[in-house]
């Protein structure tokens, strides 16, 4: 059968598109106003006893965690918004990375007055905001997040929601207790072609959809063991290790740490609260999950990274729809995300959407028909949320439904063995062995999130 495509207007060829970042998409989604207001003194709303509701002419208070590669990107996309926001503040265990975010901020404020920290606890104690941005290596989520949210801050947090199950759930608890608003950065979400596929999908444009296949990026196969270094002068590594196992510096920290289990599931983890996500949107089962997951996956034989190079598992649903994910050389169709119906298919990936007929892609949705919450600026539907108190197009649950796949995933990988999950008590059915894989033990002093 003949593929029929749309691709997103200005991209570049498909190889460019697998490597295309997030700002690249929000660039072309809207334009973004520049500029900057100098106000003498910056207020949050929590600080005026508004109970962190803003007027729509007030200005939002913003501060920073994690200020590396992703995190620096959220900075400056934040710092576009002009007079919306006020960044008054960073932390970092790096102090290379707070010096460069402190410069970015001040030069946008016309002052030197950002505030820099080398420690969250202090950050969160003696700063009086109203939102904060987060981007951390995925261990330190559920501490992090749980801590941001208990201080009733609105946050922009990082993708995947957590490292694990257990930390993920604590997550969603702790925003729903305290009523904050809350934005994933699965920005994907807020990409028109994305939502147009799963909306297709969800209509019944393809037909009933019987299954569907999930194409992630393929895996590192290692860099074997290199020696004990010194650490960087202006990294505090103990404090990044955190709740990690205590282990020496070898150079491989900042970006390299998503290839380590300790800190990341790799690339299955990383693109789960991407495509999964977009997946379960297309199915209307963004806020359940699987009944039965099982799989296997390909790990490096020795060195410092153990994250699967490879890996490929199947979900069933409870409707009986099934669900294959697996990296991209497995699976050999891209990146990207395929709704297979009755009567044809749907295919998303950044590069734009496809169909087995064209007529598919010209459908358009009635009135009365499933419409999906349209985003067209992934930080600005997060700004616009603080004022209006309402839901993300990314919040907090539908974020741990997406990663908890990927998780579930990995479990059955590890184990070897067929997975029963039960999505509404979000528990392992009849395997001991399983379910204490959904947590991991933290390293004293940190004590594990509590639910």
């Amino acid at each position: 059968m003949a593929n029929y495509e749309q691709k997103v207007p200005g991209t570049a060829t498909s190889k460019m598109l697998k490597n295309s970042t997030r700002r690249d998409f929000l660039k072309q989604s809207s334009a973004i106003a520049t500029g900057a207001m100098i106000l003498p003194q910056i207020i949050p709303s929590t600080a005026l006893g508004m109970g962190g509701k803003l007027p729509p002419s007030d200005r939002i208070v913003m501060g920073g965690i994690g200020l590396g590669g992703q995190g620096t990107n959220n900075l400056r996309d934040f710092l576009t918004r002009g007079k919306e926001l006020q960044f008054v503040s960073v932390c970092d265990v790096d102090t290379n990375h707070s010096a460069k975010a402190k410069g970015l901020i001040d030069e946008v404020n016309k002052n030197s007055d950002c505030r820099t920290y080398g420690d969250y606890r202090e950050f969160l104690e003696k700063e009086k905001l109203d939102a904060v941005s987060i981007a951390l290596p995925d261990h330190w989520h559920g501490l992090i997040y749980c801590a941001a949210a208990n201080k009733k801050l609105d946050i922009y947090g990082e993708k995947p929601l957590a490292r694990t199950i257990h930390d993920s759930q604590a997550i969603v608890k702790a925003v729903k207790k305290n009523n904050i608003v809350w934005q994933t950065g699965s920005w994907q979400r807020s990409v028109e072609h994305f939502r147009r596929g799963a909306e297709l999908a969800i209509n019944g444009r393809a037909g009933k959809i019987t299954r569907v296949e999930v194409g992630l990026p393929d895996g590192p196969k290692g860099i074997g063991t290199p020696p004990v270094m010194d650490i960087p002068a202006g990294l505090n590594w103990e404090m990044w290790l955190g709740p990690a196992p205590k282990v020496p510096f070898r150079g491989v920290c900042h970006g390299d740490w998503r290839w380590m289990l300790d800190y990341s599931g790799g690339q299955l983890t990383d693109w789960a609260g991407h495509h999964i996500d977009i997946a379960q949107w297309g199915l209307g089962l963004e806020r359940s999950g699987p009944v039965e997951i099982s799989g296997r996956g390909a790990y490096p034989l020795d060195g410092l990274y153990n994250v699967p190079f490879e890996y490929d598992f199947n979900c069933k649903y409870a409707n009986g729809i099934g669900m294959r994910v697996a990296n991209e050389s497995r699976l050999g169709k891209g990146v990207s995300v395929a709704w297979y119906g009755e009567k044809g298919w749907i295919r998303v990936s950044r590069g734009g959407i496809r169909a087995s007929d064209p007529k598919i892609l010209e459908e358009v949705i009635g009135e009365n028909e499933i419409h999906l919450y349209k985003s067209d600026n992934h930080i600005g539907n997060f700004l616009e949320c603080i004022k209006s108190r309402g839901e993300t197009v990314a919040p907090a649950e539908i974020a741990h439904r997406s990663i908890s796949v990927g998780l579930l995933g990995e479990i059955a990988m590890t184990t070897g063995q067929k997975i029963q999950w039960d999505p509404v008590k979000e528990e392992i059915v009849g395997n001991t062995y399983a379910n204490r894989l959904l947590n991991r033990p933290c390293r004293q002093p940190w004590n594990k999130v509590t639910i």
